[in-house]
Order: C-alpha cells, then sequence, then structure tokens
C-alpha cells in the first residue's frame, strides 16, 4: 500500500474533478504500461494515525477502522514528478470516492494499492474501437494519447450533457463522438440507462470498418455487458484477443461491493 497526498485538484467538468496525488508515495509506487492502469483507493478516517500500524501498510492494516476501498483508473502517472492523476465521477453528495474528491485539499492523504492493469492499445490492429461512459473517459483518454499517430479508429463517449465533455488529444484518423443521455448518470430516466443507454445505440449503428479491430468497452454493466459485449463477440464475431476489454466498471443502483457479488453471481452464470 502506498501513501500518497493531495497536491492540487481541478473540476474539469460539472460531474468529473481532477486529483494530483503526490509525496511518498512513489516510494513504492511503480507504473505499469496499460492504458487501463487501475489502483484500489483506501478510504479511511482522516485520525487515523498510520505510523502507529503494523508496516509495510496493507488493507488488512486497517481493519479495526473499517476502511472502505474504491477502484479508480490512474489517468496518468508521471514518475518525473512523482505524482498521479486521477479523475472522479461526482455525482453529490452520493458515494465515498466522488464526494471525498470533490472536497480534497492539498496535503490530504490517500491510500493507493495496485497498480493493475491489462489494455493497452495493440499497433497490430487495423483499427480500433473505443466506447464507454464517464467511467471509461480517463482509460480512453490514456489510449488515445498512446495510438500512433497513424491509427485509425471510432471512439463514443456517454455522458449527461455538452458540459460534461473534456478536451481529448487523437491521432487525425480516430474519429470522437460524444454520446448525450441528457441527465446524471444515476438520475437520467430508465428509458435512458441500461438496455436503452444511448451508448449502445451509437455503436451498434456505426459502419464497421475492415480490417481487424481492436476494442475496448466499459460502463455501465447493464448496457456494456448484457448489451455491448454479446453485440461485439457474437454478432460481430471478434475474437477474445481482440475484444478481452470489455466489462462493467459499476452498475446502476448498487455500491461497489454489491456490484462485485453482481460480477461475480455474472460469472458463475456464463460459466455453466
Amino acid at each position: 500500500m502506498h501513501t500518497f497526498e493531495v497536491v492540487r485538484t481541478e473540476q474539469l467538468t460539472p460531474h468529473m474533478v481532477r486529483v494530483i496525488l503526490g509525496g511518498k508515495g512513489f516510494d513504492t509506487f511503480t507504473p505499469n504500461d496499460s492504458t487501463d492502469a487501475y489502483v484500489k483507493l483506501v478510504f479511511v478516517d482522516d485520525s487515523v494515525d498510520a505510523g502507529t500500524l503494523d508496516q509495510p501498510l496493507t488493507l488488512d492494516s486497517f481493519k479495526a477502522f473499517e476502511p472502505t476501498v474504491r477502484t479508480y483508473t490512474v489517468r496518468r502517472a508521471d514518475a518525473q514528478r512523482r505524482e498521479i492523476t486521477i479523475d472522479f465521477v461526482v455525482h453529490g453528495d452520493h458515494g465515498v470516492a466522488g464526494p471525498w474528491a470533490a472536497a480534497a485539499t492539498p496535503g490530504q492523504r490517500l491510500f493507493v494499492m495496485g497498480p493493475n492493469g491489462a489494455y493497452a492499445p495493440d499497433p497490430a490492429a487495423d483499427w480500433h474501437l473505443l466506447a464507454g461512459d464517464e467511467a471509461a473517459l480517463p482509460a480512453i483518454s490514456a489510449a488515445l494519447e498512446a495510438l500512433p499517430d497513424n491509427a485509425i479508429g471510432k471512439v463514443f463517449i456517454e455522458v449527461a450533457g455538452p458540459d460534461d465533455q473534456i478536451e481529448l488529444t487523437a491521432p487525425s484518423g480516430v474519429d470522437v463522438s460524444w454520446i448525450y443521455r441528457g441527465g446524471r448518470a444515476d438520475l437520467v430516466a430508465d428509458d435512458s440507462a441500461g438496455d436503452h443507454a444511448p451508448l449502445i445505440a451509437a455503436v451498434k449503428e456505426t459502419p464497421w470498418l475492415p480490417g481487424q479491430v481492436q476494442v475496448f468497452i466499459h460502463g455501465e454493466a447493464q448496457a456494456v455487458m448484457h448489451n455491448l459485449r454479446p453485440y461485439i463477440r457474437k454478432e460481430r464475431g471478434v475474437d477474445a484477443k481482440w475484444a478481452g476489454s470489455i466489462s462493467g466498471y459499476w452498475r446502476r443502483g448498487r455500491t461497489e461491493e454489491t456490484f462485485r457479488q453482481w460480477k461475480r453471481e455474472l460469472a458463475e452464470a456464463e460459466a455453466k
């Protein structure tokens, strides 16, 4: 476990806050090459004195303090500046990590585990398809920056509205489309979420390019796992080697703990 502290924050959009973490965390943190690199953030009360706990720190070190663990993508890891950047989707006072990010101040500590990750753009692909909602935006942003200048691709990003767009850096051959659902992901009506998420139609209706595609699709689990993954794997026939990074990052109406349970149940059902 790595002990970082907040260096600065930035309000990127009405629903996204960027937090830059620095301090001594890079003494033990080693970035990886995955553009979907993710970490586990461990939230404990600020009054907990980590110096009195068993070293080196692990999740077990905080057992008595009932820590809350949340998973987030590393938007950028800067070894030279010894900083990592994490973008948080914020929905008012809901949840744990979002409100923490919205109120974070310089010097505030945060415990981090990881990183892990498995996806990066493959230069052998003829073209790239990337899609997701706000939760996937940091990984999509990192992937676009990692693409070669001559890359071809299509990107679909679902957000609440125009105010939630951010500036992206992408090769000229990659077409980026912003899809508006019309409201916050947790509040929008059912006819614009889940099986009816506008991201689904955007991906399914786009003309398919020739050659070998590499696919990265993440976001709300119902939209991704029950709609877009079957479309890519079965209808489009994309092999797992090229479509291995398609999964849900979150699910409407569930905390991360109950979402993990849902994913386990889904995996068990698919294995039968």
